[in-house]
């Protein structure tokens, strides 16, 4: 699967089939701190992603 991480702008190739959460751990990434978006939806940690999809990690930033 591409994997595009928006903070930094980029792209990691992932082989196999797994979930947004387990995509997240292998990239050493916090699931609170960041959405992922599938097809211009947001997507669940259990939402599965196949290895010829694409999904993109938008860090979530904020402020007061």
């Amino acid at each position: 699967m591409k994997v595009i991480i928006q903070r930094d702008s980029t792209v990691k190739e992932i082989k196999g089939s797994h979930t947004v959460e387990k995509v997240l751990k292998m990239l050493n990434i916090i699931p609170e701190t960041v959405v992922v978006v599938k097809g211009g939806s947001l997507v669940t940690l259990d939402t599965k992603i196949e290895e010829d999809e694409e999904i993109e990690i938008i860090h979530v930033v904020s402020g007061g």
